[in-house]
């Protein structure tokens, strides 16, 4: 029997001219890959960098303010506003709605466009976008200038100089003639600007800058602008001014109860009477939003906040000079539970 030969088996260790040009393309295409990857931003995680954001913007409220009003955007908003007033505010009733309106959303559109012109530059830069995002967001707020025309409030009755404690607080914090107030009225209206813009100036911007951006956050600053500078019920501007109250009252109806929680929350063991006050009283003003905060910051410190024949909210005396001070210590506790329970729930959305 003749045994079988074993077939062999050839191996080529030397590769040939057409594997080697395989191989150097695959390596010159993967090369071009990696390159691209690494010209690209780092990928960043929109709920990280959204935070990093806030806290940024937060800290430069809290520890720098407001930069002179040539360089600020809601000043250049405000200009707008005004120069609009200027040309448009006059015709009938129909005319002064739509004109109002036209100006009211045009004026927040552009602002929206603006803070999507910013957030789209930020996003090409990666971690370095929010050089730009950080101080577009800190324009919307103004907890530290709140605070420092409150005390500037309280230094002029500390001094006994009512008319400058009146004139401040007309000229700074609200509406109202001031003319005629003691000094319980004065310190009232300005522990109740202070509630009240708690709302505004910064709970409501960081609502909507964690839903909708940058865009969200200006043109909220803008319409809030409009109602103050426009959303008046008197002359010209009760039908001027209405779309600009009306949406303002609307963008706030959120902001101004999670403000409110915020202030509960920050009184400590006057929580409860806190709580009480916002519930009993938030609806004796006439503004939907207001009473939130006012009412829950009347009870936090345990006085009465007082708008001569129009309203009054909470139980107690009315405020002396020391209690503007504790209203702005229990703002800063607010501001500081708002800040972190919005980064808790945007990060874990």
């Amino acid at each position: 029997m003749t045994a079988r030969a074993t077939p062999t088996v050839e191996l080529r260790l030397t590769p040939s001219p057409s594997d080697v040009a395989r191989v150097r393309a695959a390596s010159l295409a993967w090369a071009a890959v990696g390159g691209q990857r690494r010209s690209r931003p780092d990928r960043v995680s929109p709920a990280l960098h959204a935070v990093v954001v806030v806290v940024l913007a937060v800290g430069l409220d809290l520890l720098a303010g407001d930069p002179p009003n040539r360089w600020h955007p809601v000043a250049w908003i405000g200009r707008a506003l005004a120069r609009g007033r200027e040309r448009l505010c006059h015709g009938s009733p129909t005319t002064l709605l739509v004109a109002g309106a036209a100006l009211t959303l045009g004026v927040t559109a552009l602002a929206a466009l603006a803070g999507g012109a910013v957030g789209l530059v930020a996003a090409t830069l990666g971690w370095a976008g929010v050089v730009l995002e950080a101080p577009a967001l800190k324009s919307t707020l103004a907890l530290r200038g709140l605070a420092g025309a409150a005390r500037a409030v309280a230094a002029a009755l500390a001094n006994g100089d009512l008319a400058g404690a009146r004139a401040s607080l007309g000229v700074h914090l609200v509406s109202r003639s001031t003319a005629a107030l003691d000094e319980g009225h004065v310190a009232s209206g300005a522990i109740e600007s202070l509630a009240e813009n708690l709302t505004d100036s910064l709970v409501a911007p960081l609502v909507f800058f964690l839903v909708f951006g940058l865009p969200g956050a200006l043109a909220y600053r803008a319409l809030n602008t409009a109602d103050t500078m426009l959303g008046y019920r008197d002359g010209a501007l009760e039908y001027f001014g209405k779309v600009a109250a009306r949406l303002d009252d609307l963008a706030n109806l959120v902001p101004a109860p999670l403000a409110a929680l915020a202030l509960v929350a920050a009184a400590g063991r006057r929580a409860p009477a806190a709580w009480t006050a916002m519930v009993r009283d938030h609806e004796r003003t006439a503004s939907p939003n207001a009473g939130w905060t006012m009412a829950a910051a009347a009870g936090a410190l345990g006085i009465t906040l007082e708008k001569p024949n129009v309203y009054r909210l909470g139980e107690g005396p009315l405020p002396v000079r020391a209690d503007i001070e504790r209203a702005i210590r229990l703002l800063v506790r607010a501001a500081g539970v708002v800040a972190v329970a919005l980064i808790f729930v945007r990060l874990m959305v």
